[in-house]
């Protein structure tokens, strides 16, 4: 009886745990409500979204992530990304951040770069239609405000179920080919879907 019920509690103690996403962001208030969004979706994951302090620039990002990660030690399994916007960064930024996720090897998490162009809303509009043709910030945050009127970086729940973001996956995919190396160069285009991909890989 005692081995049966020590057999129960382990089992119960794996249930209960839920692969970590680890999000270091660049805006402060879309993504991490997006993404906490999605985490009220989909029961096997937990996602922390570091807090932007003192800045956005891509440097900032990938401070706060290592030093949450000199900080605290992630389970086998668990994924740190780095969550930007193209805007006017250079590609010599963006390419520090590309080159931190190439140390996968060397550690047990996964590490990722989800990078949009030129902002995080090309994501968000393509839970509604497909991206191509937008070409700047302004524009594409025109188009979703067809979508979702009133739009002001806020994100409500309403607006995405998980239909919705799974279409947005599909269509970012499509747009995605072939499959970029680092990050999409082309304005309409993003690999957010990347890092949701493998959020969605969690269902239970």
């Amino acid at each position: 009886m005692r081995k049966d019920l020590n057999r129960f509690r382990r089992l119960r103690g794996e249930r209960r745990y839920r692969k970590l996403f680890v999000l270091a962001t660049e805006g402060s208030k879309t993504e991490p409500q997006y993404f906490a969004l999605v985490e009220s979706l989909l029961s096997g994951i937990h996602v922390k979204c570091l807090s932007t302090g003192r800045g956005s620039a891509p440097p900032r990002v990938l401070a706060r992530m290592k030093e949450y990660l000199r900080r605290e030690t992630l389970r086998h399994g668990d994924e740190a990304w780095l969550v930007v916007d193209k805007d006017q960064w250079s590609d010599d930024q963006l390419g520090v951040l590309h080159e931190w996720t190439r140390g996968n090897a060397k550690h047990s998490q996964q590490r990722g770069l989800a990078l949009s162009n030129p902002c995080f809303e090309v994501w968000l509009l393509l839970h509604f239609e497909d991206a191509a043709g937008v070409t700047s910030s302004d524009d594409c945050v025109s188009r979703l405000r067809k979508c979702i009127p009133g739009y002001d970086k806020d994100v409500c729940s309403r607006w995405f179920s998980l239909d919705k973001i799974r279409d947005a996956v599909r269509r970012a995919r499509h747009g995605d080919h072939p499959p970029c190396e680092d990050w999409p160069r082309i304005p309409g285009h993003t690999t957010v879907y990347r890092l949701v991909e493998r959020m969605l890989d969690c269902i239970t």
